[in-house]
């Protein structure tokens, strides 16, 4: 018994194509349609992202300028866009003036980045790891210290130092400066020390490891990006603070570079070409941090951000 075979209507072997899909000849001015409105967009958004970036770069542009403007031209009308006559008497007096003040810097903010991280990441894992009783207090009074006005802290330390005997001592700049850097430390490793696996820290428990030595051995190592992270905003904070330097070590022997800027200013006398010089002598060592953690601390930042 033969079956029926339906026939084929014409037109089915190499058929167009179904209802609602066109043709790449139909397609094709959409298509470039689309690409030229891309395009403009693409165009419209890198103009306005270098003339944002122009203007956000434009004062370390004129900070160099100045520092190379001789001082009988400083107060010129209009303004030199250019050093016409570029002079280095500014960096001359860096190099004769500044120099014990940047030192004095770098020992206080790598002073702050080791206190920083020795209590921070500690205190971190504790909250992250540990859980103890109040842990979800003591987080919310990290994120209350943030909000504490410097001004307000300098007072108190001020009354503090003054009855301990220890003002305008170098290295009480390193405490007071800790106390601005260690909450965000403890936030930043809070955050990033949650993402690490429980079963981690249980394989070293297994392995005999106690709870000192797991943290020193696996989860500090683990979490490289977020110290470099907290490390770095740590000394930044340190290297530019001036309200506690001013209030806390303004008569000592070994004062800062913020302070040392700050005595190029008199009522009388503003020597702008110094004052520019020592500020694009004392960025270079922020700049070069940036450019070298840039990739640990957008890492570290945003640990903790997505849970997985």
């Amino acid at each position: 018994m033969s079956t029926a075979t339906p026939a084929r209507t014409s037109g089915s072997v190499g058929s167009t194509a179904p209802a609602g899909r066109r043709g790449p000849s139909e397609r094709s001015p959409e298509r470039a349609a689309q690409i030229r409105r891309k395009g403009r967009r693409s165009t419209a958004t890198t103009v306005i992202g270098v003339l944002l970036t122009a203007v956000m770069l434009f004062p370390v542009y004129w900070m160099v300028n100045v520092s190379l403007t001789p001082t009988e031209q400083m107060r010129q009308s209009p303004p030199q866009l250019f050093p016409l006559a570029p002079t280095l008497d500014g960096y001359a007096d860096v190099v004769r003036d500044q120099l014990p003040y940047l030192g004095t810097s770098l020992v206080v903010g790598l002073g702050t980045v080791i206190v920083t991280i020795a209590l921070s990441a500690p205190a971190a894992y504790s909250l992250a790891k540990l859980r103890p009783v109040g842990g979800g207090a003591l987080g919310f009074v990290m994120i209350v210290a943030q909000m504490i006005p410097q001004v307000i802290m300098a007072m108190g330390f001020y009354a503090i130092y003054l009855n301990a005997g220890i003002l305008n001592r170098w290295w009480g700049l390193i405490i007071a400066d800790s106390t601005l850097a260690v909450p965000f430390g403890v936030l930043i490793f809070t955050a990033f020390m949650r993402g690490i696996p429980d079963e981690l820290l249980s394989a070293a428990e297994l392995d005999g490891a106690g709870t000192w030595r797991t943290f020193v051995s696996i989860v500090l190592p683990v979490s490289r990006n977020s110290v470099v992270t907290v490390g770095l905003f740590a000394f930044l904070w340190a290297w530019s603070d001036f309200v506690f330097s001013s209030t806390l070590n303004s008569g000592g022997d070994a004062q800062t570079i913020t302070l040392g800027i700050y005595r190029y200013i008199g009522n009388n006398n503003q020597e702008w070409n110094s004052i520019m010089a020592t500020a694009v002598v004392a960025s270079i060592p922020a700049t070069v941090l940036l450019i070298v953690a840039q990739r640990y601390v957008a890492a570290g930042v945003t640990a903790g951000a997505v849970k997985d």
